[in-house]
């Protein structure tokens, strides 16, 4: 089976090329680098002793991605290509829509063209706003989220039912994650921020190597256990492994169309502080931190019930917090520079 991957050279899409690889699947790299390096490709070819073709290319670019879809026979898409930083998407709205929003239909609209049906859409756990109870259930309605970054993955959830109404052939999968963390156990992929990190661990990771002063944790006054924001932190190797359990799942139902939604997590809630303390643990040295103001767009506290996909797709994520720690020290120690030499 062939897969486009699109934005395939991310954090996350590097990691789950990795893993279709490894399950025999040929991929295809589609991806405009602004937030990503060519050398991920290259270090996930090295590990999979196997060749990925890469195009470079934008989202929002239907003529290169029709001529993609003319020159390849594409089996199923993993769209992973989208701007991801929840007070970033507070600042540049605008850009949010068009890349995740328009970008999706873009690429929809050149799926359908060339008769590729099989989707799976890299959602959040935002989807689920700030109006339903914890833990989330796929069940739940569509909330309002408190950012364009989780109103963005709404709108393209919408688009998604509402095209599978239209077309009877298209076979959707919407994976809602949590908060994937650590990197591959080699060290030698990993999560490589340009600029200064939106996400806690490789702001924590960075810290620790000596590229940052000091932490800032935004907010010690939420209602939770010890003030700070909860999250349901789960092994980007799990999340990788869920993506190609869900295109198992896809290619084993054979009378199934329409769009189905799966949690992925590990339906524990773990705060700011226990993630800070967990990684001082694996270091054996203190990170320095201040306490800042609360962040805009930033919910108190949520987490997976991830019954279904344990049920359903045969998955679960079974690596533990102390491997997440080690797996990113281990890729932060080794690479201080991220993919840069």
């Amino acid at each position: 089976m062939k897969v486009l991957v699109t934005g395939g050279a991310g954090y996350i899409g590097s990691h789950t090329v990795l893993s279709l690889l490894e399950n025999n699947y040929d991929v295809i790299v589609y991806d405009n680098l602004v937030n990503s390096s060519i050398e991920s490709i290259d270090r996930v070819e090295k590990l999979a002793g196997k060749s990925v073709t890469f195009i470079e290319g934008d989202i929002c670019d239907k003529n290169k991605l029709s001529q993609l879809f003319k020159q390849h026979s594409i089996d199923a898409v993993i769209h992973f290509a989208a701007l991801k930083a929840v007070g970033e998407s507070t600042k540049i709205p605008l850009s949010y829509y068009q890349n995740n929003v328009y970008g999706s239909v873009c690429l929809l609209e050149v799926m359908q063209q060339h008769n590729v049906h099989n989707f799976i859409f890299s959602s959040s756990a935002t989807v689920y706003g700030e109006e339903n109870d914890v833990p989330y259930v796929e069940t739940m309605k569509l909330g309002t989220p408190s950012s364009p970054y989780g109103a963005s993955k709404v709108m393209v959830e919408r688009v998604l039912a509402d095209f599978s109404l239209s077309d009877n052939n298209f076979r959707g999968v919407s994976l809602r994650y949590f908060n994937p963390i650590g990197a591959h156990e080699s060290g030698t992929i990993g999560e490589d921020p340009k600029g200064i990190p939106n996400n806690l661990l490789p702001y924590v990771a960075q810290v620790a190597v000596g590229k940052r002063d000091k932490l800032a944790i935004f907010g010690d006054d939420y209602p939770t256990k010890d003030g700070s924001c909860e999250r349901d932190y789960l092994h980007v190797m799990d999340l990788a492994q869920g993506h190609v359990a869900a295109l198992d799942w896809l290619n084993r139902q054979s009378d199934f169309s329409g769009v189905e939604a799966f949690n992925l997590g590990t339906g524990n809630g773990v705060s700011v502080f226990a993630i800070v303390k967990a990684f001082e643990q694996v270091i054996n040295k203190k990170i320095p931190f201040e306490v800042s103001p609360r962040r805009s767009g930033d919910l108190p506290a949520f987490w997976a019930n991830a019954n279904k996909a344990n049920k359903e797709l045969n998955w679960q994520a079974s690596r533990t917090l102390e491997q997440m720690m080690e797996d990113t020290w281990r890729w932060q120690s080794n690479n201080p520079n991220g993919y840069l030499a």
